[in-house]
């Protein structure tokens, strides 16, 4: 069946192998690098004088899941990122719910991103705000969606150019805010100040902990194009190493930035949520998706150009984040398809474009049904009683931030267990790159090796999760809901394709190790696999007739 499925893969049109190192790069970053523009804000609101810390944790979690994703997709550079990993590494149940949860969070990526960019788009064109004009607001967001899902049917090539030029801008703009506010503006003295007066409850400290997640959530995008990149082995280590630092620097440097700059006034509002913390803006649902544009504002000398350039830069990022959005979800759909985790509907390439048409339009539609529940509160009066008593309140943007928090956690918790089962079970396979600190172990009477990070890393990150369960009421119920739903959906699939749906079907991965590893162009690679898996099999014909 593994060798017919394979033979089938060669005959039909597969995906174009279209990005460069830069485009590698980009991809992560106009992911990774947008969420600073929304979730700074988020955990301002919540963390207040601690947000730096609840940064810093979540970011240590991060640099590990970045690590453990690299380790990955370099060695197993096929298409869909963490599902992938996790069908091989713990099998097709448990790969199928991590699937189905980064599923969500790439669903929750398209709404989320376009939101918040319309929300940076408001600071310039008042029209787009969504309590002042919620219909307008709602139809923005709906248009970007839609010509985002025709800019991924057309093709990868064209998204990674569109990708690459912003996330270049942006570096440098977000270089320059940093400069100009630490040499102008911080204050060190004030961040110790506002730390120690500001400090949050443990209640909130989680929940702000559980939202900076939120700034770091994307580096898979990396591994999900790793299909449709060059040399993946070579590559992702490059540009992921490189994106991880990136990212961990802004985000550390915005929260320390954020905290050093004016003095807080806390103000707490219904349930004991904050409505105001900062005196430069309250957090409000008008102004806390826009919070990087009226940081920037206050900077010093550069405050006056960036108070014009930052929304529509940012909105460009967000944008390009939504766009990655887009893709991940195609891509995971796409690779879980192929192996019999979603009906075969999904794995069908456009004849033309070569891009996985169907689960472009179908998740792209997804997203649209997300928009209309977070947005339902403002176009439906009527709808706000009732969604208030389900979610305490909660607002659009804060409904897509539970959902995306959630399933990320979820999906990176089993990422890390997947890595260390593949670092047992198939010790074969080349990893040019490997995480730093593992610890020697024999599985099977072979040698390899545990690795500590991923071990810590899934300590931090299974924590976010159950921060999450603990204080968000949406991630509690739809987070939960929302798995059960797919592995219901999921039994009933296998069973009309009479498959196991309690175990795993059989795969023949060292075909499959073979063919990803023959079409990435790393045929080097090949060989070391083909010397690891000669040596392994003459080994157990050694053991064998001793037994």
């Amino acid at each position: 069946m593994a060798t017919e499925a394979v033979a089938t893969q060669r005959r039909s049109p597969e995906l174009r192998r279209a990005v460069t190192p830069w485009g590698s790069f980009s991809w992560g970053y106009s992911d990774v690098g947008a969420d600073i523009f929304v979730g700074l804000g988020l955990v301002l609101a919540y963390a207040a004088g601690a947000t730096n810390v609840a940064f810093l944790f979540a970011g240590i979690v991060y640099v590990c899941i970045g690590l453990a994703y690299t380790e990955l997709a370099a060695a197993y550079p096929f298409a869909g990122g963490g599902p992938y990993f996790v069908l091989r590494g713990l099998g097709d149940l448990f790969g199928f719910i991590a699937g189905w949860a980064v599923l969500l969070d790439f669903t929750i990526d398209i709404t989320l991103f376009a939101w918040s960019c319309t929300d940076y788009l408001s600071q310039l064109v008042p029209v787009f705000l969504g309590s002042a004009h919620p219909w307008v607001h709602f139809l923005v967001v709906l248009s970007l969606i839609v010509a985002l899902c025709l800019l991924n049917v057309a093709g990868v090539r064209e998204s990674t150019a569109f990708n690459g030029v912003v996330s270049a801008l942006d570096v440098l703009s977000e270089t320059c805010i940093l400069c100009f506010g630490f040499l102008f503006a911080f204050r060190p003295d004030l961040l110790l100040h506002n730390m120690s007066v500001s400090w949050p409850s443990p209640y909130h400290l989680m929940l702000g902990t559980s939202l900076a997640i939120v700034s770091f959530v994307g580096l898979e995008s990396i591994s999900q194009a790793a299909q449709e990149t060059y040399r993946p082995a070579s590559i992702i280590p490059r540009t992921s190493v490189s994106l991880i630092l990136t990212i961990l620097i802004f985000a550390l440097a915005y929260s320390n930035l954020a905290l050093g700059m004016q003095p807080w006034h806390p103000i707490l509002g219904a349930h004991g949520h904050p409505l105001q913390f900062w005196q430069i803006f309250p957090f409000n649902s008008d102004n806390q998706g826009k919070a990087v544009a009226l940081l920037a504002a206050q900077v010093p000398y550069w405050g006056a150009i960036a108070a014009f350039y930052v929304p529509i830069l940012g909105a460009i990022l967000l944008l390009i984040s939504s766009n990655s959005g887009v893709f991940g979800s195609s891509r995971i759909a796409y690779s879980m398809s192929r192996t019999d985790l979603l009906p075969s509907l999904f794995q069908r390439v456009h004849p033309r474009f070569r891009t996985p048409s169907v689960s472009v339009i179908a998740f792209c539609g997804l997203a649209v049904l997300t928009l209309v529940f977070a947005a339902l509160p403002s176009l439906d009066p009527a709808a706000l009683s009732v969604y208030g008593r389900l979610f305490h309140g909660e607002r659009g943007l804060d409904f897509l931030a539970d959902l995306y928090a959630f399933g990320a956690a979820t999906s990176y918790s089993f990422v890390f267990i997947a890595l260390i089962a593949l670092r047992l079970t198939d010790p074969f396979s080349p990893r040019k790159f490997k995480i730093p600190l593992n610890v020697p172990v024999r599985f099977r009477g072979r040698k390899t090796s545990i690795p500590v990070l991923g071990v810590f890393g899934f300590i931090g990150i299974f924590s976010i999760l159950l921060f999450t369960l603990m204080t968000h009421p949406i991630g509690r119920i739809a987070g939960p809901s929302w798995l059960l739903l797919g592995v219901i959906l999921y039994i009933i699939y296998r069973r009309h394709r009479r498959l196991p749906y309690l175990r795993s079907q059989k795969h023949d991965w060292r075909q499959h190790q073979r063919e990803i590893l023959r079409t990435s162009g790393d045929l080097e690679l090949l060989d070391e696999y083909e010397a690891n898996l000669k040596a392994a099999d003459e080994a157990a014909a050694r053991e064998g007739p001793s037994q």
